[in-house]
């Protein structure tokens, strides 16, 4: 098979081929599941949001710093690419939470039993 892309045997262009994709993917699947449920079922997670957020920040800064003092001839693309998507990622669910305060529209999910804390999936 002729070599299409111009690379030598024995590089890792493969594996950088792959995790380009698979970050990709990662990205897309972020932006369009857990942001866009937080702004559409605001009006019952504004409360908790941005704690889980942050939480989730902590664990991600403690990965890329444990990732930055493994591999440290990667260190600064690691910690700057790392931090980017972090800084990102507060601002997407910083939007979601204000454009669902501002505009809300139908929600995703349905709370009929409220009283003891049990949702239903809206249909």
């Amino acid at each position: 098979m002729p070599n299409m892309l111009g690379v030598g045997k024995g590089t890792s262009f493969g594996v950088a081929f792959l995790v380009s994709y698979g970050i990709s993917a990662e990205v897309l699947a972020k932006d369009v599941s857990s942001p866009q449920t937080a702004e559409l079922n605001i009006r019952k997670r504004a409360a908790t949001l941005m704690k889980w957020v942050h939480l989730g920040q902590v664990e991600s800064a403690a990965v890329i710093i444990i990732a930055a003092a493994i591999d440290k001839p990667h260190r600064i693309p690691i910690l700057a690419g790392g931090f980017l998507g972090m800084a990102v990622s507060e601002c997407e669910y910083l939007y979601a939470k204000k454009s669902g305060l501002e505009n809300p529209g139908p929600p995703t999910e349905e709370y009929p039993h409220e009283a003891v804390g049990g949702f239903a999936y809206a249909n």
